[in-house]
């Protein structure tokens, strides 16, 4: 259940981050194929920030310490941008114009998914 409510809080996320950036688009016929979309984005952004985000925070990490952690704002647009080109590799219509969006979406999608967190209540957390 958990990992569901993961996926669906991804989900709006990058929708908010779709609705609010001319750059990012999600494209489908229907708002069903939307949705679809939205949710198969969401668990390859899922992928790509556990197994691909860790190892480059790792890697950067003095220059993190150096740049007083704003460098994770970067890696996370970086992130943005492999989902994007994933995306497009698998045929997914979602797409990320530029490197200057990918920022502005990256921190879109932060706030987005701390407030949903923030606002959902963990049932696993509270026993």
């Amino acid at each position: 259940m958990k990992l569901v409510m993961r996926l669906v809080v991804n989900a709006v996320a990058l929708a908010v981050a779709a609705w609010w950036l001319d750059g990012i688009t999600v494209s489908g016929a229907t708002t069903t194929r939307r949705v679809i979309t939205l949710l198969v984005v969401a668990a390859i952004f899922g992928l790509v920030n556990a197994v691909i985000k860790p190892l480059a925070t790792l890697l950067s990490l003095p220059f993190i310490v150096l740049t007083l952690g704003l460098l994770i704002f970067v890696i996370n647009a970086l992130m943005l941008l492999l989902t994007s080109w994933i995306s497009d590799g698998l045929d997914i219509p979602f797409h990320v114009d530029g490197f200057g969006t990918a920022l502005i979406g990256a921190l879109i999608i932060t706030v987005v998914s701390w407030v949903m967190n923030v606002i959902l209540p963990d049932r696993l957390e509270t026993r």
